[in-house]
């Protein structure tokens, strides 16, 4: 039996750990990044697990598993950065960061957790590499987003798309048992 709102906790868990570990090495130099590079950020690290899931030789250090936790802290960073852009200072103190972060992940559960009753939990009969092709997906729609200046007639907006990507990679880490409290 899985108990995933436990499995996501331990996932987020390990995220947070290296988000702080990173704030207090670099500071919050990330606020300095416009929304724009963010996502490209993102897409770079889908990018690269796409090519690994194709091929059987990486060149570059960072496991796949490592690309999915960048993946879930860019995403973070996206939807701080969307409430704070240009309104806050770029050196932010590491406790209001985390206060941020929690508050965007929050958010982001209990709507894996509606859409988890919703949808059955479908994820989890899904390939990892399925996963990844919807963070690409949503990156593609998210730049479309951009592009358009935030503006969409019908659509989510970025927001939602960083929280999909988000959710999309805590999945991926679970199904590689980084969810499972060893």
């Amino acid at each position: 039996m899985h108990n995933t709102l436990q499995e996501y906790n331990k996932v987020i868990s390990i995220c947070k750990a290296l988000f702080l570990k990173k704030a207090h090495d670099y500071g919050t130099s990330w606020r300095i990044m416009r929304p724009s590079s963010i996502t490209d950020q993102i897409f770079i690290k889908a990018q690269r697990i796409r090519t690994l899931e194709s091929v059987s030789q990486s060149k570059v250090a960072d496991s796949i598993p490592e690309e999915y936790i960048g993946i879930i802290n860019y995403c973070i960073i996206a939807m701080i950065q969307l409430g704070l852009y240009e309104k806050e200072k770029i050196n932010l103190e590491i406790d209001q960061v985390e206060k941020e972060y929690d508050s965007k992940v929050q958010i982001t559960r209990d709507l894996m957790l509606d859409k988890n009753h919703d949808y059955g939990e479908a994820w989890r009969d899904m390939r990892i590499s399925s996963l990844t092709d919807l963070i690409l997906t949503k990156l593609h729609r998210v730049k479309q987003i951009e592009d358009n200046q935030g503006e969409t007639l019908v659509s989510e907006g970025l927001e939602a798309n960083y929280q999909d990507m988000l959710n999309y990679a805590v999945f991926a880490l679970i199904k590689l048992g980084y969810g499972d409290n060893k």
